[in-house]
């Protein structure tokens, strides 16, 4: 071997490995360190879980405050 393959052996080995988030240009999301990917992940379920919280709030103060349930205000069943 040369000294120049030496000296970018010895540069590449110093140099840190990039991480996947960096590979990809994504960054963490902001409540958590996960980074966002499409398919079953657990980022992808941690949000569906908060729409779904989200959701079943807005049927119960939608009930609350037309003292109907959700499915004779929404049209579904009728009394």
């Amino acid at each position: 071997m040369n000294s120049n393959t030496e000296t970018n052996q010895d540069i590449q080995s110093t140099e840190p490995a990039q991480t996947e988030s960096e590979n990809k240009n994504l960054s963490p999301s902001a409540t958590t360190n996960d980074i966002p990917e499409f398919g079953w992940s657990g980022y992808a379920e941690r949000i569906n879980g908060r729409f779904a919280m989200i959701g079943l709030m807005a049927v119960l103060l939608v009930e609350a405050l037309s003292k109907i349930s959700f499915l004779e205000w929404a049209g579904i069943i009728s009394k």
